[in-house]
């Protein structure tokens, strides 16, 4: 018998869907695109898709933030 296991995903995503973005951040997906168009937030174009870049978001946030 052939064990098959879902692929795991890493804990830190790198990049994510809008729609994604959307849901866990409580945002509506107009807004997410209201963010991105006006520069707020970070994302690039994966093929027909565009990404919000979290690692460079969460970057962002910790430059900004004292966290000394």
């Amino acid at each position: 018998m052939e064990d098959t296991q879902a692929p795991q995903v890493p804990a830190n995503v790198p990049l994510m869907t809008i729609e994604r973005f959307a849901e866990l951040s409580g945002l509506e997906q107009g807004v997410v695109y209201g963010h991105i168009r006006n520069g707020h937030l970070p994302a690039m174009k994966v093929g027909k898709y565009r990404m919000i870049n979290i690692a460079l978001l969460q970057r962002q946030c910790l430059q900004q933030e004292d966290w000394a």
